[in-house]
């Protein structure tokens, strides 16, 4: 067994679906966004199941809650490079190297992994039938995933992240010119800094493809230069070589800011918003709160209501 088939063991499916979405849980932190996730999709319409990937770390009441809402799951390896890369400025890094599993996940036929911080506003489907390289062309092609942009405007200007992420390099910035175009297309991969956002892949899954994930992971020289886990290797091994999606498929609650990307934002063409950095919405409820996460305190209250309904004990998720 080599070594891309290690860390996935268990080549069966969880679902009966060749094509799936997928999250990552390695704790209860996330557990209560994993599951309105999971609504969200529903809620409008998906054809397709989410799978919850967990590590070992998930602790036995996130079990419990993933079980009783009938959620499936499936185990895999906690990843980490050959070398430890400090990320103590910002300690979610660490988990985000777990997130690059999806393209070992050869049983099917397409992936699209999604960090569990989101909330599905429209059906998006068609991420589940959007032109990729096959896996044959072994990471070689020009559509070997599909992500939208980064922004790397560093609007809350955190002194650790890198001197050039500023808007003039944003590849958001060069479509505020464009708005209308910026809702269905993205802006081409090379744009910018031309990093990806690692909220949301869409995948073909491939052993070659993961096995050359690995050998850069194994490399001691490139992790030591990224600043962001698993978004900086994917942005670097396959560079210009991805599909860029618009931000409507991983809305950065950021770009709605008053001055960061709100000349290219429009509320009723957001698919999926993603509820990046500290606070996350389900971590607290105020009064004149940023509005996006009233959005998903709604959407939440309405699966509690349903999950009251169907008789699902209340565990505080």
């Amino acid at each position: 067994m080599g070594e891309a088939e290690s860390n996935n063991p268990t080549l069966e499916r969880v679902v009966d679906s060749p094509r799936v979405w997928t999250t990552l849980i390695t704790n209860t932190k996330y557990i209560s966004g994993l599951l309105t996730l999971d609504h969200s999709l529903k809620c409008h319409g998906s054809k397709y199941p989410l799978v919850a990937l967990y590590t070992d770390s998930l602790e036995p009441e996130g079990h419990a809650a993933l079980d009783a809402r009938g959620v499936p799951k499936k185990r895999v390896n906690y990843l980490l490079p050959s070398v430890h890369k400090d990320f103590s400025n910002d300690v979610r890094f660490y988990d985000c190297w777990s997130k690059l599993t999806p393209f070992s996940l050869v049983e099917y036929e397409r992936v699209v992994q999604l960090d569990s911080d989101m909330l599905v506003l429209r059906n998006m489907d068609e991420l589940m039938e959007i032109e990729l390289d096959h896996p044959s062309l072994e990471g070689k092609g020009e559509r070997v995933f599909a992500a939208s942009h980064a922004c790397v405007c560093n609007p809350l200007k955190r002194p650790h992240y890198p001197e050039d992420w500023i808007p003039a390099n944003c590849a958001f910035t060069s479509q505020h010119a464009t708005p209308q175009i910026a809702q269905t297309q993205g802006a081409p991969p090379s744009t910018g800094l031309g990093i990806v956002n690692g909220g949301l892949q869409v995948v073909n899954p491939s052993i070659a493809v993961y096995d050359l994930i690995l050998a850069q992971l194994s490399n001691p020289s490139s992790v030591g230069d990224y600043e962001f886990a698993d978004q900086s290797l994917l942005s670097d091994l396959f560079k210009n070589r991805w599909v860029a999606l618009p931000y409507t498929y991983n809305a950065l609650k950021t770009l709605r800011w008053p001055g960061v990307h709100s000349d290219i934002w429009v509320d009723n063409n957001v698919k999926n918003i993603h509820y990046i950095l500290s606070p996350k919405p389900w971590d607290e409820r105020e009064e004149g709160q940023e509005e996006t996460h009233d959005w998903w305190w709604e959407a939440n209250d309405l699966r509690l209501a349903e999950e009251k309904a169907k008789g699902v004990a209340a565990d505080g998720f």
